[in-house]
């Protein structure tokens, strides 16, 4: 694995609100992932990050963070519970997360409330995909808003989360072997 040293995303410094979910049993797994956990990325997705972050500033809206750098074991985790490639990375293949340059978020209000994105977050499920045609306006506007946002900042979307995001040529990155997680 590489040794890529990882940016750490603060609050504070990008305006950002952070609930790393695998830290809580309220997640995929239904367990806590990591046992200890800072929210970090690849110097990439770092910058696009900071940039996505302003973007949304600028709608008078705030990105809350779900989850950023994941260590490949908490991705041995995931697979575990689900083995289904459009969902979960195999972690023979290594999630992009792993490489640090993927980020799950969403959007919140001036008032600091979620707003609705149709499903939760790591909700596997088909109304959790974009282009959904089946949602209420509001559910497609705030998703397409987070689409713009993010697209903008840099990042692309995937057709089956939309929550998550990752820089264009993410598998070139090398896998990272972080302490900043520990599982």
């Amino acid at each position: 694995m590489g040794q890529t040293a990882l940016k750490i995303i603060t609050e504070d410094e990008f305006g950002v609100v952070i609930d790393l979910v695998y830290a809580t049993p309220n997640n995929l797994a239904g367990q806590v992932v990591y046992q200890e956990a800072v929210c970090a990325l690849h110097p990439d997705a770092e910058a696009c990050l900071r940039k996505a972050a302003n973007y949304a500033r600028q709608a008078g809206l705030t990105l809350k963070i779900f989850d950023a750098y994941r260590p490949n074991q908490a991705q041995e985790i995931f697979w575990s519970v689900l083995s289904d490639a459009q969902y979960v990375s195999d972690p023979a293949q290594g999630s992009n997360h792993s490489r640090g340059v993927a980020v799950d978020v969403t959007l919140l209000n001036g008032q600091g409330q979620a707003l609705d994105m149709g499903t939760g977050f790591d909700d596997m499920q088909e109304r959790a995909h974009h282009d959904r045609t089946d949602l209420p306006p509001e559910v497609q506007k705030n998703r397409l808003l987070l689409l713009g946002i993010m697209l903008h900042a840099g990042f692309r979307s995937i057709p089956s989360e939309w929550w998550h995001y990752e820089l264009p040529n993410s598998r070139a990155y090398p896998m990272i072997d972080s302490d900043l997680v520990k599982v």
